[in-house]
Formats: structure tokens, sequence, C-alpha cells
């Protein structure tokens, strides 16, 4: 046995030993030892190279391993590394500026947090205190963190573990899952028409003055990225201020260039009351977390505190590493970028759908994108179904064996098997994550039942 395999064998068995894992039995895992990363690979300790087709969990939009990052960060550490969330920092003011002059409307200052869940957290409490109101109406196909408040408020099964003992006052609403229409409609369209509808008689049977805010996100991320219908976020805008509700936009993980705009609600062309932003803040070098805010609600707090705070709020190395994290982005035009490999991405995903009988849906915009899996593209069964477990689970389980086997990393969950790489990939990359998942979707046609 050679050095390096005893190593790395002790790597992962200190981390089986003394670190727990997210989401995961802990008996029977084999973690991928990582040495190194670079552009849109991951190297692990045997040497073979693995290709990120989900920016590990859709946050790396730069890419992995730019050093201009590790200088932006050591060059202000040898100034500081920290100070209070009371002091004025010229980094903080640099970050809150780029921040005004990059979201839209009226969104004028930056709350800084730790996290994409805190910055969540903490929208649901300003809004709270805002409005004097205490009901958040959110989409049940979402996920919005994993803290307390922010599993609370989603629908995703994962809150199940601690439901019963979940923060009240979430209400949760049907998304406009045009493939799977709650309503049984044809079109995007029609189906957004039900889907707002819903919304408002929901408000109504909650007692409009008693709901505080709407929380969804820019676009769908890991809930399956169901596509938003055209004008479903300015009718929102406008039943939102018909009954005096705030618009909480969560684009953690929708920003930052990751749909080939700079966030996911500018396809929308809407501005929400309060923006929530994380993991392309930084591309996750350093967490960190934001909550953008109206000059609206920012002046509210001009003659009363405004009581919300945190330990590392406006970390000094964090801003740093954000503010370079956007030049970056504007430099090498990410975001156009996105879009364009976005549009190449849907190209080739649509000779796959020719090829796999089992692929039933692909769901994209920019660079988020999800393929959907079924076992009959007229029924729609799923190949796996939402929130399977133990035998159902199957052929997701041995998707994700294979792809591993396979060198690509990305997230599969149920019939779903995600696409979202880093904004800096290249049409030939494509090819080479693409391929590999042709590989991997053979497994689900195995199990495809249709004509």
């Amino acid at each position: 046995m050679s050095e390096s395999s005893s190593t790395s064998k002790e790597v992962i068995q200190n981390n089986l030993d003394y670190t727990l894992f997210s989401w995961s039995k802990q008996a029977g895992l084999n973690p991928v030892h990582a040495v190194r990363a670079e552009g849109v690979y991951v190297y692990p300790a045997d040497g073979k190279r693995i290709i990120d087709f989900s920016s590990q969990l859709m946050n790396v939009n730069i890419g992995h391993g730019n050093q201009r990052i590790t200088k932006a960060v050591s060059d202000q550490m040898e100034k500081f590394s920290f100070v209070y969330p009371g002091m004025a920092t010229e980094i903080r003011g640099k970050l809150g500026k780029k921040l005004a002059e990059l979201t839209p409307g009226n969104l004028t200052k930056a709350f800084f947090t730790v996290s994409g869940a805190e910055g969540i957290e903490n929208s649901i409490k300003l809004a709270r205190i805002y409005t004097g109101r205490h009901k958040i109406i959110s989409h049940y196909r979402a996920y919005h963190g994993a803290t307390y408040g922010a599993l609370s408020a989603g629908g995703d099964p994962r809150k199940f573990a601690m439901d019963v003992q979940g923060l009240p006052n979430f209400v949760r609403v049907e998304n406009p899952y045009a493939y799977r229409c709650p309503w049984g409609t044809d079109s995007l369209e029609e189906c957004g028409e039900m889907a707002l509808a819903h919304i408002e008689r929901v408000i109504k049977f909650e007692n409009p003055e008693s709901v505080a805010a709407i929380l969804f996100e820019g676009e769908s991320g890991s809930s399956g990225c169901i596509k938003y219908p055209p004008n479903y976020w300015k009718k929102l805008r406008i039943m939102a201020d018909k009954y005096g509700i705030l618009l909480i936009d969560d684009e953690v993980m929708s920003g930052f260039g990751r749909t080939g705009k700079m966030f996911g609600i500018d396809h929308h062309e809407t501005t929400p009351d309060i923006m929530v932003l994380a993991k392309g803040l930084t591309s996750a070098y350093i967490p960190f977390g934001a909550m953008m805010v109206s000059d609206k609600i920012a002046n509210h707090f001009n003659d009363i505190p405004m009581v919300l705070g945190l330990t590392c709020a406006a970390h000094p190395v964090a801003c740093a590493a954000a503010l370079e994290n956007i030049k970056i982005i504007e430099d090498g035009n990410l975001v156009q970028n996105a879009a364009e490999m976005g549009k190449y991405m849907e190209q080739e995903v649509a000779k796959l759908m020719e090829k796999h009988p089992s692929i039933g849906d692909f769901r994209n915009t920019g660079l988020l994108g999800c393929i959907e899996l079924v076992k009959d593209r007229k029924t729609k069964e799923p190949v796996s179904p939402w929130n399977a477990s133990g035998d159902d689970m199957e052929p997701t389980l041995r998707m994700a064996a294979k792809m591993k086997e396979q060198g690509l990393f990305t997230f599969v969950r149920w019939n779903w098997i995600f696409i979202a790489p880093p904004l800096i990939i290249t049409k030939q990359e494509i090819d080479e994550g693409l391929k590999i998942i042709s590989k991997v979707i053979e497994i689900a046609d195995e199990y495809y039942t249709g004509e």
C-alpha cells in the first residue's frame, strides 16, 4: 500500500470518526478525499479529477481556486481580520455601495449575515417587526435554509424530522409547477394564473392583515428548478401591494449570475422589498450572506432601533471576499457566459431527450437547471417518487453511484438530476459532463415502462 493511499485513508477515517456529515446516515459513508480544486474540477487524493456540475452546491459561481480571492482576503487580514459590527470599515462601505448598485429598484441598504439561512431568518424577523404582522407565505416546493426559521418557512421534506417543533405562522402554497400542474392545466401561463388565484385565496383565508410577507425564491432551485410563468412576479407584486404585504426574494442560490442575469428576479423586472443573498456572493470561498432592504424599510428605522444583530455581521474578511468575487464576475463577463452556456446546455440536453425516453422534462434558466426523469412520459410517473426512501430509491442510488464512478459531481435527488456548473464553464466542459450524465440516465431508461 502506497504512503499516499494510506494517508488518504487516514484522512477519511478521521473525518468519519470525529465529524458529522450533513443530511446522511453516518454509517456506511465513503466520502471523497478532496485535495485540490481548480476551474470546474475537483481533484481527489487518488489523482482522478471530478467535473463539478453543480458548483458543489450551486454556489461556486466563479469556479474553484481563483487566487484573486486569496489575495483580497490576505490583504484585508494584514490590516485587521475583525472588528465588532458597530464599527465602520472601508470594505463594508464599498461592498454595501456595490450591492446597492447591482440590486434592482430601491433596494439601497445591506445587512450582512454569516450565511443564507441567517439572511432568511433576519428577513423574516425584519418583515414582522416592520409590518407588525406575523404570518409568512412561502411555496411548498422550496428550500430556504436549515436553521429553525428557514426550515420552517420552506416545504422541503428535510424539515419533517423537526416538523412538530417547527416555528408557527408559516403558511405554504402550491408552486406553479406546470409540468405537474396542481390544477391540471396544459400551459405554463394558465398554471401561473391558477397559482396566483390560489395565493390570493390563501391570503384571504389567513386574514390579509395578519400576513407580513410572501417569501419566494428568485428562481426555483433545489426543489426542481420550477419555472415561473410570465408575469408571475409582477402580478405577485401587485397582489402584495394590494394587501400591504412585503415581498421577500430569496436569491441565495439564483443570485450573482447563476440564471444568466445578475439575479433571478431580474428576469421578471420586479423589485422586492427585501432580497436575501449568499452562496454566489462570495462563491462560497468564505461563508457570508446579506439582506438588502428598500429605502422605505431602511428609513423606518431612522428613529427607532433595528433589533437585529450578529457577532460576525459585516465581517471585514468576508466583505473583502465578496467585493473581489463580484469584480471577478464582472471582469469575466460571467453573467453573459452563464446565459450563453445555458442556451448551449438546453440545446444539448434536447438531444439527450431524443436519446433517453426517461427524460420527461428539462427546466433551465442560465446555468440553473434540472432534468426530471420518469418511467412513462405520458403518465409522468417519476423514476423515484418525491421524498422516496427504501427500495423506491433504488434508481436514484444507482445513478448517484454511477455518477461518482464516472467522475462527475452533481446534486441527484429522487427523479431529478441538477445541472448548475460554475459560470466559467466552456462548451467542451459541458460536453464532457453531459456525456457522463447520458451514461447515468441509461440506468433510468431501464425503469422506463412507456411506449
